[in-house]
């Protein structure tokens, strides 16, 4: 007889952060190849940034 436990997921399911929909397992945290390469598209084109240190033109000259 086979063992009829639940299996707990490794990671739980989220929406996906582009369309709201429920992630899909090939594609996480996405739901689909689409909104994965959107994402993307947006980070080749320099839309998402990571805020640094500032610089001012003083510190530069010196």
């Amino acid at each position: 007889m086979a063992d009829t436990q639940k299996v707990t997921p490794l990671r739980p399911r989220r929406a996906c952060p582009e369309c709201g929909q429920p992630s899909a397992r090939e594609t996480y945290p996405f739901c689909s190849k689409r909104c994965k390469d959107v994402d993307l598209n947006r980070w080749l084109n320099g839309a998402y940034t990571i805020p640094g240190p500032t610089t001012d033109d003083a510190d530069e000259q010196e």
